[in-house]
């Protein structure tokens, strides 16, 4: 018999042709039921996908957006970009430096390399601004119009390092009307929350807004190592952010300036040695969330300053607009952990068996990126519509690694890398007849990048190396061909072909080894089926995509061997399959529910493929005649098959307001942690619950809230990455957090 796994292909086409089925079925039995309710329909979303503004339903992508009060839910109490993870089908996000470096993985594609050189496969895209290096993209989340997520290739119109697809965040803009809010929240660990907005018209043509966040968390985890002890050592955070922003405005022309800053002072995510029980994923009993074992937790810190600026100018013609988006990021950041989360014990001291201390630091003193983009859209000329542009990217980039015995340096290593890339690209789209329409897209990339690494001093007496220099460079053509069609007034099918690349990386990381290594583009080619209705007289919105894809060259990051260090690796080739659910239903007029969920099957396809693994797990891949973990069959790092994510919001009136529930649930099955598969750097499921219950009432020109709030309500406790170093070192995720906000609009 044919299996499911060997015909990937043909079970996505048949399950687009299923939805669209059901779609269909759905559409012509709701013209049949008769309602006594008022007509209750569901507000349109519009999203920017194809860099026009379009309704979520009419747009051959897989896209998903977050806006308004799951917004606000899932932010509340400070947390950072990471709440995002699984709130969306086929996304995940994780770090080990906690508030900074989040990596994103969307349908299992993401990179775990956690140098501050890594290249990722998913891009962020800020405000229309490109954001590369990973500790840009862990920009606070505040006064946001919404987050769109585009699944898949998106190497046309987007196009820096967008294989797996992109998150794209879009701030509220100025407007001429007096408008603002202001909220403060309080919380478990005395965390405090304070943010607003305030936007207004100038003159006639010129107005502002600027928006403010300030966020602080005391220590909250304990250290208990015998003369270290310490209380409330770790865990804390103060992050003050900002944005200023300034839009003109003509019958023909448009200029939005925006300069955001900001600048976080806290501690790096807490490192556990031996939290695992060995043999198994389990946490080893008696595991405390608030105590670590660390002989250097007193000097552990991590700083970020972030401030950059940009500017996006809009000539609008009768059939054409042009746009400019210029922007400029720099960032200058110091984080420094104890990295093997224990201390020098013997195995019959708590936390178990450390062989040696490991504390390091990694810096970015000096960086810069510069880019601009040009484009030119036709507006609505008819059957054919189309954009052309030009990109240009500049970045450097300067990283300083440092290890410590005790608090003295006994390490010291440099890394420069500069990056200089520009492409020009073209989309048009066809209307073939009224319900059929063709989009197609090409673009030609070209990056380079200089790179040289340097030791200066070795933890191991090695002496000093390098300088050590590379120079990759490649030109890629990406692509995409999609056709949409009207099959009802209330359903659209879609399938979509396309090509994406990201450019070759460096990693240089030579403190603790001697090697450089440079991993070769990695190109994608992907198919994708997909149906978008409104049914139910537009109070129900489904949509449903399935897709597979394959990708050559993958770049991987192999962590292991017993060294904290990394090696850039390409896989000769990895598939993908699986589809995302994505629904939204107005029960009644007082009951909104959101539901969706997502399956994604990878699998590594390289059978010389293998890589150093643990010396203290237990390794379930085959082994070669070196000793190293055979990983071809393994699907990727930190990729769960399935995740699961529903809201559910009840509102009523009472009184001169509204009495109104939410609650927030995302699930995620098995991942592994790294390349090779063991038993214990694994995690079996993680499902957290958020909750919001609160009052709201306008008053004359000004709308007022109270709610409390928790976050991970049922304190679920779940290891969330590991330490491939010398004992079984894992990350926990947060527990649960409990809360009061008061907010305020006007308007």
């Amino acid at each position: 018999m044919t299996t499911l796994k060997h015909k990937p292909l043909a079970w996505c086409v048949k399950a687009a042709i299923l939805a669209s089925s059901v779609a269909g079925y759905n559409a012509v039995a709701a013209e049949a039921v008769e309602s006594n309710e008022d007509k209750i329909k569901l507000e349109v979303i519009k999203v920017t996908a194809q860099r026009r503004t379009q309704n979520l339903q009419e747009v051959p992508v897989s896209v998903a957006a977050i806006q308004g009060d799951a917004l606000d839910a899932y932010g509340s109490g400070g947390m950072d970009i990471r709440f995002l993870s699984g709130r969306i089908p086929s996304l995940s996000i994780e770090s080990s430096f906690g508030r900074t470096f989040p990596r994103f993985y969307v349908r299992g594609l993401g990179n775990t390399d956690f140098d501050l050189n890594a290249s990722q496969p998913v891009s962020l895209v800020f405000d229309d601004v490109v954001l590369e290096n990973p500790i840009l993209k862990g920009f606070p989340i505040f006064d946001l119009e919404g987050v769109e997520v585009l699944r898949g290739p998106q190497g046309t119109l987007f196009g820096r390092n967008t294989p797996a697809g992109l998150v794209k965040f879009d701030s509220a803009k100025p407007t001429q009307d007096l408008d603002g809010y202001f909220s403060a929240s309080y919380g478990t660990n005395n965390s405090m929350d304070f943010q607003g907005a305030v936007g207004t018209g100038l003159t006639d043509e010129l107005s502002t807004r600027v928006s403010l966040l300030r966020q602080t968390r005391d220590n909250w985890i304990d250290n208990k190592v015998p003369g270290f002890e310490q209380d409330n050592v770790l865990g804390g955070y103060q992050e003050i952010a900002g944005r200023v922003q300034f839009l003109y405005e003509t019958d023909n022309m448009n200029a939005l300036f925006n300069y955001h800053w900001r600048d976080l002072n806290g501690k790096p995510i807490a490192f556990r040695a031996n939290i695992i029980q060995k043999g198994t994923n389990d946490l080893v009993a008696g595991f405390d969330r608030d105590t670590v074992y660390h002989d250097s937790a007193s000097f552990a810190t991590q700083t970020v300053e972030n401030q950059g600026a940009s500017l996006k100018l809009e000539y609008l013609l009768e059939d054409y607009t042009i746009s400019s988006i210029t922007g400029y990021e720099s960032v200058e950041m110091y984080s420094r952990a104890d990295v093997d989360g224990g201390y020098n014990a013997s195995s019959a001291t708590k936390p178990g068996f450390s062989p040696w201390g490991a504390q390091s630091a990694d810096a970015i003193p000096e960086h810069k990126q510069l880019s601009q983009e040009i484009r030119v859209a036709s507006n609505e000329l008819g059957a054919l519509d189309y954009q052309f542009g030009a990109f240009f990217f500049k970045e450097e980039l300067e990283i300083k690694s440092y290890s410590f015995a005790g608090n003295v340096i006994n390490g010291e290593a440099s890394q420069t890398q500069e990056t200089n890339a520009w492409a020009i690209f073209g989309s048009m789209d066809y209307d073939l007849t009224d319900e059929l329409k063709i989009t197609a897209g090409i673009r030609y990339s070209d990056d380079d990048k200089e790179f040289s690494a340097t030791r200066e001093t070795s933890p191991f007496g090695a002496g000093e190396l390098g300088p050590i220099t590379r120079n990759p460079s490649d030109s890629q053509v990406s692509w995409d061909l999609s056709a949409f069609y009207n099959l009802t007034d209330d359903v659209n099918v879609y399938t979509r072909l396309a090509k994406g690349f990201r450019a070759p990386s460096v990693q240089g990381r030579i403190l603790f080894g001697n090697d450089v290594t440079v991993a070769k583009s990695e190109t994608i080619h992907s198919i994708e089926f997909g149906v978008k209705s409104s049914v139910w007289d537009d109070r129900a919105r489904v949509n449903f995509s399935t897709f597979y894809f394959e990708m050559n060259d993958q770049q991987l990051t192999a962590v292991g061997g017993g060294t904290n260090a990394n090696h850039l690796i390409n896989a000769e080739k990895t598939v993908g399959y699986g589809f995302e659910l994505d629904s939204e239903v107005a029960l009644t007029e007082d009951l909104l529910l959101t539901a969706g969920v997502s399956y994604n099957n990878t699998e590594i396809k390289d059978p010389g493929l293998a890589v150093a693994a643990c010396a203290s797990c237990t390794v379930t891949d085959p082994l070669n005649a070196d000793g190293l973990a055979i990983i071809d069959g393994n699907s990727l790092p930190h990729a769960p098959e399935w995740i699961a994510n529903m809201t559910l919001r009840y509102s009523q009136e009472l009184g001169e307001g509204e009495l109104f529930f939410y609650t927030d649930w995302a699930y995620r099955s098995k991942i592994n942690f790294f390349l090779y598969d063991s038993v214990e750097f694994t995690d079996d499921n993680l499902l957290e619950g958020g909750v919001r219950v609160g009052y709201s009432w306008d008053s004359d020109d000004n709308g007022y809230e109270v709610a409390v709030f928790g976050r991970n309500i049922t304190n679920d406790q779940s290891i969330i990455g590991g330490v491939d170093f010398n004992n079984l070192t894992g990350i926990v995720n947060e527990p649960a957090f409990w809360g009061i906000e008061f907010k305020t609009t006007f308007f």
